[in-house]
């Protein structure tokens, strides 16, 4: 298991403006989905190649493919849905799926109330979204589901995320490495991360 900030400057440029509470939900949920684009890019880094020769117009090139599995994109619903978007416009051949799950309010405890994954989940490269790890309950809880229908290689990537968060998912799957853009201070006495940016479901879909 490795835990990896990407640190990139652009990727934190875009965070500061994600953090502001000043920022308006369409400029929000734009960002979300450039942040996500630009994580892919150390998310799917070890991805494996293969040789191939294509014909250009001036000769034969022996170039690179995509090799092995194929990639599923799964979403938590419903923050994660945002980055599914961010990676499909650069995997656009990927299948993707859905696991709802909501935080109780008193236990703050994980509840699934929905789930649909592609039937060859268990064959592909699997990417679980969500743009905040806070309490870790959630995506725990939606690591499990994966792995019951057979998933073995998981990726988790977060925009932000809490040491809490990031404790209870190695605790309990200590196989899957996860990526952040930021590892924020703590969680407060409500289960939000601190600094944080709020409740990306409600900034990202204008809801309160």
């Amino acid at each position: 298991m490795a835990v990896t900030v990407v640190d990139h400057p652009l990727v934190q440029h875009k965070l500061s403006i994600l953090r502001d509470k000043e920022t308006s939900v369409r400029e929000f949920r734009a960002l979300c989905q450039e942040l996500t684009m630009l994580m892919a890019f150390e998310a799917m880094r070890d991805l494996e190649l293969e040789d191939a020769t294509v014909e250009t117009p001036v000769a034969l090139a022996h170039v690179k493919r995509l090799a092995g599995k194929k990639l599923a994109l799964i979403g938590i619903l419903r923050a994660g849905l945002v980055m599914v978007d961010g990676i499909l416009a650069l995997m656009p051949t990927a299948r993707v799926g859905h696991i709802g799950l909501y935080r109780d309010p008193d236990t703050l405890r994980p509840v699934q109330y929905y789930s649909k994954l592609p039937s060859d989940v268990g064959e592909r490269d699997v990417f679980l979204l969500d743009p905040m790890l806070a309490t870790g309950g959630s995506a725990a809880a939606a690591i499990e589901v994966l792995k019951e229908k057979g998933a073995t290689r998981i990726r988790l990537l977060c925009i932000i995320a809490a040491p809490e968060g990031i404790k209870t998912v190695t605790d309990a799957h200590p196989d899957i490495d996860i990526i952040v853009a930021a590892r924020d201070e703590r969680l407060n006495d409500h289960g939000y991360i601190v600094p944080g940016l709020g409740d990306a479901g409600d900034r990202l879909y204008g809801t309160r």
